[in-house]
């Protein structure tokens, strides 16, 4: 394995005891705190081509979720509670209170963004604004779950199917596994869009048969846990109240179903977006129409 890539020069290298385990972050910039969240199957490595024009306006905290990159993997529990967005939330926000940042926003992709809606609703106090990238929420996706649907995210059902099933199957080839997902997920039908430096950090990451395991019990409270969380929220008819930018890619996975604006209008009060040109990884296929957008919405 190559020696990984710095890609964060200058900025703090920071572990951080919490309730789901020790937290890894990097940590940088000047201004308002911002908390950026990575999704699947990737790790912090994802922000480092935004990071540089982010960090001249805002101090930012890069994280590593619970079990992805450096970030400790909590042991498995029969219900996947510590892989809930709602533990991951509490974890993240105890990140915050230890560098001193009360109040916060957050910009999460994928997986990231789930655990960040989840934040704003679980912690509206802490939250100043939050950006999603390229998802809608939890419950949405499987009460949506039609069979166009199902074959697009076939990994959310098989990523969530009892253990060992998907652990052993990806664990055979799991660089492949996470390549050939990529490629799938981009907008660009090559992996060439991404630095190979990063990709260094996420094969680095998803060869850990640990880690591997922290990723399925990500999507098995996802199936379970965290849709029934969510449908608590419906039911209740609890909204995210802080402003919210959905940003998505115009040939990613939610520009296919009923827009993701009118989706998040249904669970924020005060939501806006857009379109990105390109797939599924707005910050590294198009980090610039991302910035131009993301940037103002931060400033508020």
């Amino acid at each position: 394995m190559p020696e990984l890539a710095d890609f964060y020069p200058g900025y703090e290298s920071r572990f951080t005891e919490t309730s789901a385990g020790r937290i890894f972050a990097r940590i940088g910039g000047s201004g308002s705190p911002v908390l950026l969240l990575h999704g699947y199957p990737q790790t912090n490595v994802m922000w480092h081509r935004m990071a540089p024009l982010l960090a001249k306006e805002h101090m930012l905290v890069i994280a590593d979720l619970p079990g992805y990159g450096q970030s400790d993997a909590p042991e498995a529990a029969p219900d996947h509670s510590p892989y809930t967005k709602r533990a991951m939330a509490r974890a993240m926000v105890e990140l915050m209170d230890q560098l001193g940042h009360q109040r916060f926003a957050v910009v999460g992709h994928d997986r990231g963004g789930r655990v960040g809606y989840r934040l704003a609703l679980d912690h509206p106090q802490r939250v100043t604004r939050l950006s999603v990238l390229d998802i809608v929420p939890t419950w949405e996706m499987w009460a949506k779950m039609d069979a166009k649907r199902a074959m697009k995210v076939f990994h959310w059902t098989f990523l969530a199917q009892p253990y060992p099933l998907p652990e052993m199957l990806i664990g055979k080839a799991p660089v492949e596994y996470m390549e050939w997902k990529m490629l799938a997920w981009n907008g660009s039908d090559t992996n060439s869009i991404f630095d190979p430096r990063a990709m260094d950090h996420y094969r680095a990451f998803f060869s850990q048969p640990a880690r591997l395991h922290a990723t399925c019990e990500d999507y098995r409270a996802g199936q379970s846990t965290d849709v029934a969380i969510d449908d608590a929220d419906v039911k209740a008819g609890r909204k995210i109240e802080c402003p919210l930018l959905a940003l998505w890619g115009a040939r990613g996975i939610p520009a296919a179903g009923e827009s993701p604006l009118d989706v998040w209008k249904r669970w924020a009060t005060k939501a806006e977006g857009q379109a990105i040109d390109c797939g599924h990884f707005l910050a590294e296929e198009n980090p610039d129409d991302t910035l131009k957008t993301l940037l103002p919405f931060l400033r508020g």
